[in-house]
């Protein structure tokens, strides 16, 4: 489909104006020509970037590149009164809402509580992505992407909501408009057209690499991640912490306890954390796993070493329990929607201190702090590694 771009404006005589075309030359500023022969008409393609800078044209394209469908802004229509939870998909279902603010990296569960004008501006803008997920048009054009986010959320941003929106069900179309060159490669489009140089890109963009590097260590890294989890419980004692790193910058977090089952011991990974500039980029899920498999393995950096063990993982997450549910290394054991007896946690609680106690008068105990006693479901998962993926 040809698309021709004719701006016209008053062509203005007034002194300055005049000195301007004087000093540099220029005939005239009032008008702006551009052609672009784009597949606006083509089904079989899911996502599309036009890429360029300032006033090349790209809001232009997009005015005329789907007749009857408007540029959506992604920070309009959101109450004020209300958390974004709420006001994302207000008729839709509770999982798919949640599953779309996971799934474009906002996974920081008390921004969910919160009205979109006190988000961050990286937060509002995987909000407004998450809306586009829970309540996907047919078609859809989203200019200024990116505009005013870190490059390191852009990216991760982008790339999250690429992923999402390629997973959506039949022939849903997203042309993305931005200035910005560093995202295209992390939303790998179909196709790319440079307002620059009127290139029209249809090879498909191979996205970029990163090294995770996995350490193990103690709790002294937690109070980096502690802000984003959404559970304030006591520590686990003797647990093992691991710490995903790229570029020596710390990203994600979990902890790896150990759970009696009978004679014989498993581990159990909690707190894991990503954080929020790192949610999307998939390294949540590539990380718990690396980690089980040497529990699985036995080898040297497991729970275990030389003692091959399951891992098994609670959350309350309903994005990650979507993950892991997707995930054949992972079988699904237990599901409860409600806590228990609160009192009967605060008095096992008291019994193990008063046993710590006993042994070490000057033991750190924990008082007050118990499970139980609220709604929140939980899930249980086995990692069963590549026998799940065989089986």
């Amino acid at each position: 489909m040809m698309i021709e771009i004719h701006n016209r404006c008053s062509d203005f005589s007034s002194y300055r104006a005049a000195r301007v075309k004087s000093l540099f030359n220029a005939e005239s500023g009032c008008n702006f020509d551009l052609s672009a022969d784009l597949p606006a008409d083509d089904p079989k393609w899911k996502i599309g970037v036009i890429v360029g800078p300032s006033g090349s044209g790209k809001s232009s394209i997009g005015r005329q590149f789907w007749p009857g469908v408007e540029i959506t802004n992604l920070a309009v229509g959101w109450p004020e009164d209300a958390p974004i939870v709420d006001a994302i998909a207000p008729g839709g279902d509770f999982n798919a809402v949640t599953g779309a603010l996971a799934a474009v990296g906002l996974g920081d569960v008390p921004a969910w509580l919160r009205p979109f004008h006190v988000l961050s501006c990286g937060e509002q803008f995987r909000a407004g992505l998450a809306r586009l997920i829970a309540d996907p048009p047919e078609r859809v054009i989203v200019d200024e992407f990116t505009s005013a986010l870190d490059r390191q959320i852009a990216r991760f941003g982008a790339l999250a909501f690429a992923k999402s929106w390629r997973r959506q069900p039949g022939s849903r179309q997203c042309l993305i408009l931005t200035c910005h060159r560093d995202v295209v490669d992390w939303i790998a489009p179909d196709w790319v057209f440079d307002t620059a140089t009127g290139a029209l890109t249809k090879e498909g963009v191979r996205r970029p690499r990163f090294e995770l590097e996995i350490y193990q260590t103690d709790w002294r890294y937690w109070k980096v991640f502690e802000p984003h989890h959404y559970l304030k419980l006591p520590l686990m004692p003797c647990a093992r912490c691991y710490v995903g790193v790229v570029d020596g910058q710390p990203v994600c977090h979990v902890a790896m306890s150990s759970r009696n089952k009978g004679r014989d011991v498993e581990a159990r990974g909690c707190r894991l954390v990503v954080l929020p500039e790192w949610q999307g980029a998939g390294v949540g899920m590539r990380f718990l796993n690396a980690i089980c498999e040497l529990n699985l393995q036995g080898t040297e950096g497991g729970r275990f070493p030389g003692r091959p063990v399951t891992t098994i993982f609670h959350t309350s997450h309903p994005g990650l329990a979507a993950s892991l549910r997707r995930d054949r290394r992972w079988r699904q054991v237990s599901a409860s929607l409600y806590g228990g007896e609160r009192s009967r946690c605060l008095r096992t609680m008291a019994i193990s201190n008063a046993r710590k106690l006993a042994v070490k008068p000057d033991a750190v105990t924990v008082s007050g702090a118990a499970f139980g006693g609220h709604f929140r479901a939980v899930q249980g998962f086995r990692y069963v590694g590549a026998e799940g993926i065989t089986a």
